[in-house]
C-alpha cells in the first residue's frame, strides 16, 4: 500500500498505484471517482454544489459538479490517461435533512448526484457504479492499483463498488 491522499471538501486529487485518494463526510457532497485500469490511475473530486453558473463567486473548480468533473479529468489527462479509458463511481449525495417546504435546498443531495452524471455523461464517461442518496453520510477511499471504491457510514458495515 502507497500512500492515503486526504482530500476536504471542494477539493480533488490524482495519484497513480499504489496510492489511494480519501475524503471524510460525504452528506449532500458528492465524491467522484474516475478511474483508468490500463495506467492505474485515480482521481477524486469531492463536489459541494451542482452548478457554478449560478453562483457569483466559483472561482473554486472543484466545489461544483461541473467545474470540478472537468477539472479531474483536466488533471488526470495530464497524467498521461487515454480519456477511453476513464469509468466513474460515485457516491454521496444524501439528504441530510429534511425540509418541509420542498426547497431546492433540502435536496443539494440528489441536484449534486444529477449534475455530476450530465457532467459525466458530457465527457462520454461510463459510470460504472454508485452508493448515492438515503439520510447518512459517507467516508470513501479511491485505490489506483485496483480501482475500488470504498465506502464506509456510520453503523454499516463498508462497501466496495
Amino acid at each position: 500500500m502507497g500512500n492515503m491522499f486526504k482530500i476536504g471538501i471542494a477539493d480533488l486529487n490524482v495519484c497513480k498505484a499504489p496510492d489511494a485518494i480519501t475524503t471524510l463526510g460525504l452528506g449532500s457532497c458528492v465524491g467522484v471517482a474516475l478511474y483508468d485500469k490500463t495506467t492505474k490511475t485515480a482521481g477524486l473530486v469531492h463536489v459541494m454544489l451542482p452548478d457554478s453558473t449560478a453562483i457569483r463567486n466559483s472561482s473554486n473548480a472543484a466545489k461544483f459538479a461541473d467545474t470540478g468533473v472537468d477539472e479531474l479529468v483536466k488533471q488526470m489527462l495530464a497524467m498521461g490517461i487515454n480519456k477511453r479509458n476513464l469509468v466513474a463511481k460515485i457516491a454521496g449525495g444524501a439528504k441530510m435533512f429534511s425540509f418541509s417546504d420542498k426547497s431546492k435546498v433540502g435536496n443539494v443531495g440528489e441536484r449534486n448526484v444529477q449534475a455530476v452524471k450530465e457532467r459525466l455523461k458530457m465527457h462520454g464517461i461510463r459510470l460504472i457504479a454508485e452508493d448515492t442518496g438515503l439520510d447518512y453520510g459517507r467516508t470513501v477511499e479511491i485505490y489506483a492499483d485496483s480501482g475500488d471504491y470504498h465506502i464506509k457510514a456510520v453503523g454499516k458495515t463498508e462497501k466496495v463498488i
